[in-house]
């Protein structure tokens, strides 16, 4: 038998049950299914919102939530994986319609599944603390990278700053030698939290995310915006020509209430950052850059545990916005 929190039918929240695992887990991962023991997951906005039985993340039922899993192989008919190997798993589906990582055990495909980097083996609670948000925020920045954005072209603009794609975007954005700007609704009570991941200045996110005109005074080389809505589209016209803004949140909505001329007239790029269906390569320099440049005593100021059970009370302050940083969740509590 196995620990698992389950959302059983449509529009339920999470449980704690104990599964039979062979049973729960038959049918699922495909021809070269990996088995894990899972060591770690985590809390995510897209947690919260399935273990609290919120629309448009779970897809099918029954489902164990969890989208990101730190764990050790005990099974595989993969040749690429072996009994033992330590794994990190970020997106792919799982949480949302395949089992995910707030169990004991899991069954999963190959296909996305990443040897843990040889830096994290010591400490794999740290893979997990890094979880998808740290994953979303290491393919931002490549992505803006990958642009031609360089930290001498000018400031960095990271809304949501004091979540957890935004506080890593910024500890991996000033390692790098970008100068950021950090938006965020508590300015005055997280302004020293977010300096010390290396923010040159914050600012208060009202004005970004009240109606604004369609250009502005350019103010940003680039951006990365997990909020979208008309925080995206004043981000945009605030935008440098030829600067480029990685959208991979949608905290304000999905909608995008701009106009072309920061397109048309600038030349600005807005690209995205998707961690659920990232290609395995991306997906492995990834990880290799996060184990390189990630300050570790960072990510510990910026991470707190819980047990499984403990998941299914943060859910909710998650939602709210109460939670700053990363939630690991520790299933040996």
């Amino acid at each position: 038998m196995t620990r698992a929190i389950v959302v059983t039918e449509k529009g339920a929240g999470g449980r704690l049950l104990e599964i039979d695992d062979d049973e729960f887990f038959e049918g699922t991962g495909g021809d070269e299914a990996v088995d894990l023991e899972v060591l770690y997951s985590s809390v995510n906005y897209k947690d919260g919102m399935a273990l609290t039985g919120r629309p448009g993340v779970v897809r099918s039922w029954p489902l164990i939530p969890g989208i990101d899993i730190v764990g050790r192989v005990t099974g595989s008919r993969s040749p690429r994986f072996a009994e033992g190997d330590l794994v990190v798993l970020n997106g792919d589906g799982i949480g949302e319609d395949r089992h995910g990582g707030l169990a004991d055990r899991a069954r999963v495909r190959p296909d996305a599944l990443v040897h843990l980097p040889s830096a994290f083996e010591a400490a794999p609670a740290r893979a997990a603390a890094i979880g998808t948000a740290g994953f979303t925020s290491m393919i931002a920045v490549l992505a803006l990278e990958d642009a031609g954005v360089r930290p001498e072209d000018g400031e960095i603009l990271v809304t949501g700053a004091a979540g957890g794609v935004g506080s890593i975007a910024i500890s991996l954005l000033a390692r790098r030698g970008y100068r950021v700007v950090a938006s965020t609704g508590r300015a005055e009570e997280l302004g020293g939290y977010l300096e010390g991941l290396g923010a040159a200045r914050v600012i208060d996110r009202g004005p970004l995310g009240e109606e604004g005109r369609p250009l502005q005074s350019q103010a940003w080389a680039g951006a990365i915006d997990s909020v979208g809505s008309r925080t995206l589209a004043n981000v945009l016209a605030q935008t440098n020509y030829g600067g480029t803004v990685v959208a991979c949140g949608l905290a304000q909505g999905p909608d995008l209430p701009g106009t072309v001329l920061p397109f048309i007239l600038r030349s600005v790029t807005l690209t995205g950052a998707n961690s659920v269906e990232a290609p395995l390569p991306l997906r492995e320099r990834a990880w290799t850059d996060l184990a390189r440049e990630l300050d570790p005593e960072a990510l510990d100021s910026l991470t707190t545990t819980v047990s499984l059970e403990g998941a299914l009370d943060v859910a909710p302050r998650i939602l709210d916005g109460a939670v700053r940083g990363r939630t690991v969740v520790d299933l040996s509590l």
